[in-house]
């Protein structure tokens, strides 16, 4: 199996036990910001996030979003464009009881909106330091290129 394709494979089960991420408009001037994403094993490469109308991302275009997993041993970078994809079948298939905590009128609040997020390629990568590197890190050795772990660029998160 290719790194790439073991990659792609850890990003998904990584995102799925800690959705968690920044996510930001390219060239808008603002920050990034934390957002819980909403994953559809569906649909490869999107990726969806509950946000108020009034949200800076609401208004979407060119975006980038990191993402740091648990452990901090996975690391993930987005290039995609965001917008507004209201969809009522989608909102009704990713809505659960924790974004109903942010959103208290239900899926008609008022100031709803889902925010899809397309990935247009992605960078990955994944800490996995031998034992031997752990021991070189620990007493001030040098890690070799074989012992640091992953890294891939893709254009699809795709398995």
């Amino acid at each position: 199996m290719s790194d790439a394709h073991k990659l792609k494979e850890h990003l998904w089960d990584r995102m799925s036990d800690s959705p968690f991420m920044m996510l930001g408009l390219t060239g808008s001037g603002q920050h990034s910001e934390p957002l819980t994403v909403q994953l559809d094993k569906d649909q490869v490469d999107t990726l969806w996030f509950f946000v108020g109308k009034d949200n800076r991302l609401a208004g979407g275009g060119a975006a980038m979003g990191q993402f740091v997993s648990k452990g901090h041993d996975f690391f993930a970078c987005f290039a995609g464009r965001a917008r507004i994809d209201n969809d009522p079948a989608m909102i009704d298939k990713l809505w659960s009881t924790t974004v109903e905590a942010w959103f208290p009128g239900g899926r008609s609040d008022p100031n709803l909106a889902l925010l899809r997020f397309d990935i247009d390629e992605a960078e990955l990568w994944e800490a996995d330091v031998s034992l031997t590197g752990k021991l070189k890190m620990l007493f001030g050795g040098r890690i070799r290129p074989s012992e640091e772990g992953s890294h891939a660029r893709v254009e699809t998160t795709a398995k």
